[in-house]
């Protein structure tokens, strides 16, 4: 079954632990990998299990992003056996795409493992080829030059043909997949401008650009045009995730991180309410204000806001 399916806590990880046999424990990874593999084949079989069966690329698609985000919360964590744990699921979640399409003819798991093989040999000429690479900076603008010559050569290979690349001509965005979460994808669009020199010069530029549009909301949202009002949000949002890119900081992550803050401190005050006999929703703003810097202060001095990194030092 996918693996949305999670299993119980650490004692269940120790009892199939102990249940290993001596010759399981010595599999390498690749064995293990191909158990997997043949795993997923079976569950997919015609006597196999009917969920599993009853799965396409499209409906396993949630599945794909939340296994993802748990990947980054475990990693968070400190915990490395649920780390290690949730990028089995993600892996899963390869596999599962990959028998699908080998049903179909498409493509095996083995193609998916060649092509970031033979990708990641050719993108790195410094290591396995006669090129250098001074710096990390120098490393990132041979990946983007050997990805765009590729792209220009799937192209060639496809046969499009010269009118149609003239009104369609390379962009160093290209890539950059549209599904992605818009913070995640400003992030990308930013830092690839930024590889070739389109970039701010320190951050104070940003943090100006971030106050020009803070003073254009404020006018649109006099004016009370919906649209303008939209607009002008997407324009400070995306300044405030160019400035994270600037001081390397994946937004993505950092507003993760804020939204399990904000939920941390409500929960806080839910919580400190009912002590005092009510709901929090039953409660007159000010002494909810109240509440909230009591969660806040709480915080401070609470031992789980050092526990991941306790966790990493045992």
């Amino acid at each position: 079954m996918a693996s949305h399916k999670k299993q119980p806590g650490k004692t269940r990880k120790r009892r199939d632990a102990e249940r290993k046999t001596p010759r399981e424990q010595r599999l390498t990874a690749g064995q293990w990998f191909e158990k997997l593999v043949a795993l997923q084949a079976r569950l997919r079989a015609a006597n196999g299990c009917p969920w599993d069966r009853e799965q396409t690329h499209s409906s396993l698609r949630t599945y794909l992003i939340e296994e993802a985000y748990e990947v980054l919360e475990a990693l968070e964590s400190g915990d490395d056996a649920k780390f290690a744990e949730e990028m089995g699921d993600l892996l899963l979640q390869i596999v599962f795409h990959s028998q699908i399409a080998s049903e179909e003819a498409r493509f095996t798991i083995a193609d998916v493992i060649r092509e970031i093989h033979e990708k990641m040999v050719r993108r790195h000429p410094h290591v396995f080829g006669e090129k250098r690479a001074k710096d990390a900076a120098e490393v990132l603008k041979n990946w983007e030059r050997i990805k765009s010559e590729e792209q220009r050569e799937k192209r060639t290979n496809q046969a499009l043909d010269n009118a149609k690349q003239k009104e369609n001509p390379e962009s160093l965005l290209t890539g950059v997949p549209r599904g992605l979460p818009a913070a995640l994808e400003g992030f990308q669009l930013t830092r690839r401008a930024a590889r070739i020199g389109f970039d701010w010069d320190d951050t104070e530029g940003i943090f100006e650009k971030i106050r020009e549009e803070g003073a254009e909301l404020r006018h649109a949202l006099e004016t009370k045009d919906q649209r303008r009002i939209e607009e002008e949000i997407g324009d400070l949002l995306f300044a405030a995730v160019n400035l994270a890119r600037f001081v390397q900081v994946d937004p993505e992550i950092a507003l993760k991180k804020a939204n399990a803050k904000f939920a941390g401190r409500f929960r806080a005050m839910e919580r400190l309410a009912r002590e005092n006999g009510c709901e929090l929703a039953g409660i007159p703003r000010p002494e909810m204000e109240a509440l909230w810097e009591t969660a806040k202060r709480n915080e401070k001095v609470t031992p789980a806001n050092t526990s991941g990194e306790a966790a990493r030092q045992k």
